[in-house]
C-alpha cells in the first residue's frame, strides 16, 4: 500500500513537468488547477484498495507529523452522485491549504457529468473509517499524519442531506451544509435521497453553517428553517446569490471556497484570524461583496 500510494505522488511530481498524469493498476490520479493556491500543492487521487471515492491531499506530506497535522473534511456530492466531477475543483483547493479531503464517488479525470450507480451516507462514514486507518498504519504514508480528532462532514444538495443523515456521529466536529436542508415539505424531494425528519436537528452537538445560493436557491427554504431550528449549537448561515449550483465549478472552486475554507480553518484548526470571517459585526463574510449572513448568539 505505502509503495503504491508513494509511486502516485511521484508521479504525479514528476507529471508537473511531463506530458500526463501516470499511475499504477487501476489506480488514477491528476494534478488539478496546478495543485490549487494554498501552501501545500494538492494531488487528486483515487487509492487502489478504496473504491468508489476520491482523495486530496498534499502531494508532499513531509510537512506534516506530530506538529502539525492533516485535519479531515469528508464530503457528499449534490444529486447523489457517485463522483464529484462537479465539485473537485472546490475540494483540490481545500487540501491546498493543509487537509485530507475524502469525497464520496469515483474519481473525475474530466469534468463531464457522471451517469453510475448513485452515492449512499455510508459512504461518508466509510471515508472517515479510512482516514482513521491510514493514520494507524505504518505502511500508510498518512502514518501519524492525520488529525483524527478534526474531522468534519459537508455535502451539496444531495450530500447535505447525507451529512445530515450521519450527523450524530461522535468523530465529527463540525458540519458544513451547503446548498441543502431537511425538507420542510417531504413531497419535493427526489427519489433515493436521505430523507431524515426535521426532528434530527436537535440530536446536533457541534458547530455547523449552512451555504446558500440565495433566495433563487430550490434549497434556500429548506436551508434557512434549518438554522432558525439549531438554537443549541453554534449556527451561522451565509447566503450568496448564484442559485442552486453554487460555485464549485469556478476556478478554485469560487466563491463559496472562502466561507467553507475559513469555517474549517477555524473549527478544525483553531486559526483565530479565519474565525474573523464568522465573528463580530459586522463579520467578515458581510464585508465581501454579494454575502448576506446570519448567525445565532453563540457563534460569537
Amino acid at each position: 500500500m505505502k509503495a503504491r500510494l508513494m509511486t502516485i505522488f511521484a508521479a504525479a511530481l514528476l507529471t508537473a513537468c511531463a506530458t500526463g498524469p501516470v499511475a499504477p493498476e487501476t489506480t488514477q490520479s491528476k494534478i488539478v488547477e496546478e495543485g490549487g493556491t494554498g501552501p501545500y500543492k494538492a494531488l487528486m487521487f483515487e487509492a487502489p484498495d478504496f473504491a468508489a471515492h476520491t482523495v486530496f491531499a498534499p502531494q508532499d506530506l513531509s510537512a506534516f507529523g506530530k506538529k502539525n497535522k492533516l485535519p479531515v473534511l469528508v464530503w457528499g456530492n449534490g444529486a447523489c452522485t457517485n463522483s464529484p466531477w462537479e465539485h473537485f475543483k472546490f475540494l483540490n483547493e481545500i487540501a491546498s491549504h493543509g487537509f485530507l479531503v475524502i469525497a464520496t464517488g469515483h474519481i473525475p479525470m474530466e469534468e463531464v457529468p457522471y451517469h453510475g450507480e448513485r452515492s449512499t451516507s455510508e459512504q461518508q462514514i466509510q471515508s472517515v473509517d479510512w482516514a482513521i486507518a491510514q493514520n494507524a498504519d505504518k505502511e500508510s504514508p498518512f502514518y501519524g499524519r492525520i488529525d483524527t480528532d478534526a474531522i468534519a462532514a459537508a455535502g451539496m444538495s444531495c450530500g447535505g442531506l447525507q451529512t445530515l443523515d450521519n450527523s450524530a456521529d461522535p468523530r465529527f466536529k463540525t458540519l458544513m451544509i451547503m446548498n441543502s436542508g431537511l425538507f420542510v415539505n417531504p413531497a419535493g424531494a427526489v427519489p433515493g435521497m436521505p430523507m431524515p425528519e426535521k426532528e434530527k436537528l436537535q440530536k446536533i452537538t457541534v458547530p455547523v453553517i449552512y451555504i446558500l445560493g440565495g433566495e433563487e436557491d430550490i434549497a434556500y427554504l429548506n436551508g434557512m428553517d434549518d438554522y432558525r431550528r439549531l438554537t443549541k449549537v453554534p449556527a451561522f448561515v451565509a447566503n450568496y446569490p448564484v442559485g442552486h449550483g453554487g460555485t464549485y465549478r469556478e476556478t478554485y472552486g469560487g466563491e463559496f471556497r472562502y466561507p467553507a475554507l475559513a469555517w474549517l480553518q477555524w473549527q478544525l484548526k483553531g486559526d483565530q484570524e479565519a474565525a474573523k470571517m464568522f465573528t463580530g459585526s459586522p463579520c467578515g463574510l458581510e464585508l465581501r461583496d454579494g454575502w448576506t449572513i446570519e448567525k445565532n448568539d453563540l457563534i460569537d
